[in-house]
């Protein structure tokens, strides 16, 4: 049986914690923003008290031993976003996702991010391939994950939604520090 890592990476800038209830504000923040959502195909959450429900009900941790991270700025203590990994049924395979408040957009971030949890995925959790999955007009998550070592595999259609889908496989990943 896999650990859970509740617990992701940390780098200089960030660290990647399990979101609790208590986080339930912050969440709403970036889940609860029109400008963030718009990019993600998802609808928008409509209250902090929804997602204080969505995050007792998250059960990937338990489930799968990891989920999607609390992204926590550390020169401000502050919850300004999400990054970690799902597992996509309908592609059989682990996703990494992201998303962050559009004032820490253009910072480096998401591509530090990102960088951090393809290194924890391979290096502790032993994962073999991650998949990462873009809205087309998402420029700023193509560039990201371009920055980051993904390749590009091109447009596949998911849940009827037309999106990119990257892929990082371990070996070319470790090939490539």
């Amino acid at each position: 049986m896999m650990p859970i890592f509740r617990t992701g990476p940390e780098t200089p800038r960030l660290l990647h914690r399990a979101m609790v209830t208590d986080d339930a504000k912050a969440v709403f923040a970036f889940n609860g923003n029109e400008q963030v959502m718009a990019l993600t195909g998802e609808p928008i959450w409509e209250s902090v008290a929804q997602t204080r429900e969505r995050l007792e009900a998250y059960e990937e941790f338990e489930r799968r031993g990891f989920g999607r991270w609390g992204v926590v700025y550390k020169p401000e203590g502050r919850l300004i976003g999400f990054s970690g990994f799902k597992y996509v049924k309908e592609l059989g395979e682990v996703d990494l996702g992201y998303r962050l408040l559009p004032e820490y957009w253009g910072r480096g971030l998401a591509t530090e991010s990102c960088r951090a949890c393809l290194r924890f995925g391979f290096e502790r959790m032993g994962l073999e391939r991650v998949n990462a999955l873009v809205l087309p007009e998402n420029g700023r998550s193509l560039r990201v994950l371009n920055k980051a070592g993904f390749r590009d595999t091109g447009i596949i259609n998911l849940e009827d939604e037309r999106v990119h889908r990257f892929v990082v496989d371990r070996d070319a990943w470790l090939a490539s520090l």
